[in-house]
């Protein structure tokens, strides 16, 4: 049976969130309107000033794209996410861009989840190469968005991984996991081999009692703990 080795996405191989990038330029194209931005630049400056963390600020922009996302139509949120992956397709970590690579060789099935939209993470992982990718499923009716699907599999990495294991017939034996953020510490605990890479706060406390490796990327230098 094949090994599988499983990546988030954001913050752990693409320098930014594919969320937020797909939100500003859908903002930019006038799909959103220009205000849409207000709701969270007091939260993006309270995580510069460092007085808020990065998941408050990413929660309050995940409820903006809720919010707004409903009534777009669904042609213009893929071409907008196909324009957005496309420009950030090279805007890697070395560490897990090279990671990629050998597993690759190594004849991995590399399945990647997300917390971002279902048809940018796709495509942004057509360009790594990927055996298959999840993110955020949207609803869509009369060709528009109408809001997310609401079935439990959305936000559950663990079970994400589990249905890619079942559909592909492949193996945790030899498996290796890389995420950044507590929420996936439940696919992180099935795989073999778990990788926490520049993780925040609750998942290196978690790591560091379970004594997973931590692995932190800082310009040009990667760290190893």
């Amino acid at each position: 049976m094949q090994k599988i080795a499983i990546f988030d996405i954001d913050g752990t191989i693409f320098r930014s969130s594919l969320l937020i990038e797909l939100t500003d330029v859908l903002i930019q194209e006038g799909i959103f309107p220009v205000g849409a931005g207000d709701n969270y630049i007091k939260a993006y400056q309270r995580w510069l000033d460092r007085e808020g963390t990065y998941e408050e600020y990413l929660q309050v922009f995940v409820s903006t794209f809720e919010n707004y996302v409903k009534g777009v139509r669904h042609e213009d949120f893929v071409r907008v996410g196909n324009r957005v992956a496309a420009f950030h397709k090279s805007r890697l970590y070395l560490y897990t861009r090279d990671l990629i690579l050998q597993l690759r060789q190594k004849n991995y099935y590399l399945l990647a989840i997300s917390h971002s939209p279902d048809d940018i993470v796709k495509e942004f992982c057509r360009y790594l190469k990927f055996n298959k990718a999840y993110g955020w499923r949207m609803k869509f009716k009369d060709g528009k968005v109408i809001g997310a699907i609401d079935d439990g599999f959305n936000h559950n990495k663990a079970f994400m991984l589990k249905q890619a294991i079942l559909e592909n017939n492949l193996s945790l034996l030899g498996s290796i996991g890389v995420g950044d953020t507590e929420s996936d510490i439940p696919f992180l605990k099935m795989v073999e081999k778990p990788i926490c890479f520049n993780p925040n706060q609750k998942l290196y406390s978690y790591a560091k009692r379970a004594g997973w490796p931590i692995v932190v990327e800082r310009k040009d230098v990667i760290y190893r703990f």
